[in-house]
């Protein structure tokens, strides 16, 4: 019997015996840091001269691990291994597939602080958020198996007299993930699972960034029982073998968590149907968001100040749901704009693998010198009130910062910073709220904090997001519960972690037959 889904646990830091264990799983991975890993093609494990080297956020003389580099010969094994795979992968039965998910989400739980500590180190988050993450992984995997269980048991049709309709759902063959490296195991973890589960074999090319706990979960899978050549392991140069995974012939879907201008380059290309290719290709692409809380004339204050700052400074702002953009009722602006100042006071910036620091290091060089400039930009644009202090003297490290009185159509109020900065800005009434709310190309999550519930059932239909909040920080979605995906340029709506997100890896076919 399959005991209904219930999201994993988060760790109590508060709990003296957790950050003692939390401490010890530090020690444990420190031990591993600066050794190499091969790729995974057909289960064999092939080392190249070529890496990819993986280095601390909060410490960037730290190396975290070399990772071999793939080419595109490397990723025409890949195919051939994955189709050779697809052959028997697809036989098995939903059940069978959803066990290997079961499997390997009991080792990831029983290892749950030592997958979290690598991710204090590989992608620099701070405890709290490494531990959701890990969590947040689990749950794609117990979810996502459920699913699969049911959809294979198709859907019910209508049947003429003397015929009889099938309704179900079958695999589409090898397809690639290109997941991000800010949730570096989540991600992973939940756009590999789908479509496997879903029977179909994966080339996964994680982040070059993030690619040594990404090898984790290849480790566990394996050890879960999952076939040779269902799941290949191709890290490697973007600008080498990232357009030939998506244009290869071989390539059936393309599923895709990243930028605006990657993911519909994806799009563009994907929808060229390559010599050989007798289908045409499907992509699944999360792309960003500039996400806005509006906090109302009738709402609680405190609320709204908390909202406010965990949601823009949690993991740096290195979240597509980040708050980016306060959208402030102007009889309360100045209130709220205070006590968001007073509680970022209280953040501590810090290397969380030597302390649990509320937040840690931007991700690498290139990140922290956009959301450098962005501060630039602010200081033209509006007054900066609190943070704006960078330092990448040792790690990449830039202060939680906040800027008021913004044109909302500023640079800052309109571009994807990802990075700990918030613009507010001051609105007349409900009418302009939403109006300003709505005003970018993304469309991604968004939040009201209000007390009156016609201004909350109006925002439920007009304020285009995909995933909306009411009374609450506008991060956060948790699998099952929260189904995650967005509009206009935020992507295309997948709602991962939903009952509706492993459709994009199967085909639906009917088969009538006549008595």
């Amino acid at each position: 019997m399959v005991l209904p889904f219930k999201h994993e646990p988060f760790t109590d830091f508060n709990d003296d015996r957790n950050r003692k264990e939390f401490e010890a799983a530090l020690e444990l991975v420190k031990g591993d840091l600066g050794k190499e890993y091969p790729l995974v093609i057909n289960g064999e494990k092939i080392f190249t001269d070529d890496k990819l080297v993986s280095v601390s956020p909060s410490n960037k003389e730290q190396v975290v691990g070399k990772v071999s580099k793939a080419t595109k010969e490397h990723v025409d094994q890949a195919f051939e291994s994955a189709l050779e795979a697809f052959k028997t992968w697809k036989k098995w039965t939903p059940k069978e597939r959803a066990d290997v998910l079961y499997r390997a989400a009991g080792i990831i739980r029983r290892r749950k602080h030592e997958f979290s500590a690598w991710l204090v180190y590989d992608a620099g988050k701070p405890w709290n958020q490494a531990d959701g993450d890990t969590a947040e992984g689990i749950d794609f995997l117990e979810y996502y198996a459920r699913q699969m269980i049911e959809l294979g048991q198709g859907k019910k049709l209508v049947d003429h007299e003397a015929e009889h309709n099938d309704y179900f759902y079958q695999p589409m063959g090898p397809g690639v993930t290109i997941p991000p490296w800010n949730f570096a195991f989540a991600i992973v973890a939940g756009t590999v699972a789908a479509p496997i589960v879903a029977g179909n074999p994966v080339l996964l090319k994680p982040s070059e960034n993030t690619p040594v706990i990404a090898y984790k979960l290849v480790e566990v899978l394996e050890e879960a029982g999952l076939p040779k050549g269902v799941l290949n392991f191709v890290p490697g140069d973007p600008a080498e073998i990232g357009d030939y995974l998506v244009d290869h012939k071989d390539t059936h879907f393309i599923n895709f968590t990243g930028s605006r201008a990657t993911g519909t380059r994806i799009i563009e290309r994907a929808a060229k149907v390559q010599e050989g290719q007798q289908f045409l290709k499907r992509v699944v692409a999360e792309m960003g968001g500039k996400d806005t809380i509006i906090v109302d004339q009738d709402a609680d204050l405190d609320l709204a100040a908390d909202a406010i700052v965990n949601s823009a400074f949690g993991f740096s702002g290195q979240k597509c749901s980040a708050c980016s953009r306060a959208v402030i009722h102007k009889d309360v602006y100045d209130e709220v704009l205070e006590k968001s100042i007073e509680l970022t006071k209280e953040l501590t910036v810090g290397n969380p693998s030597e302390e649990n620091f509320y937040m840690g290091a931007v991700v690498n060089q290139k990140q922290f010198e956009k959301i450098k400039d962005y501060i630039e930009i602010g200081k033209n644009e509006g007054e900066l009130v609190y943070g704006g202090e960078t330092d990448d003297s040792k790690g990449f490290f830039i202060s939680p910062t906040i800027f008021k009185d913004l044109d909302p159509k500023a640079r800052i109020m309109q571009e994807e910073i990802f990075g700990p900065v918030v613009g507010f800005t001051k609105a007349g009434d409900f009418d302009e709220l939403l109006e300003i709310a709505n005003n970018t190309e993304y469309g991604l999550t968004g939040a009201v904090i209000s007390n009156n519930r016609k201004h909350l059932n109006r925002a439920r239909h007009e304020f285009h997001v995909g995933n909306l909040y009411f009374n609450r920080g506008c991060t956060a979605a948790i699998v099952g519960y929260q189904p995650f995906g967005g509009f206009k340029m935020s992507g295309t709506d997948s709602k991962a972690g939903g009952p509706d997100y492993l459709q994009h890896f199967l085909e639906a076919k009917v088969v009538s037959e006549t008595f």
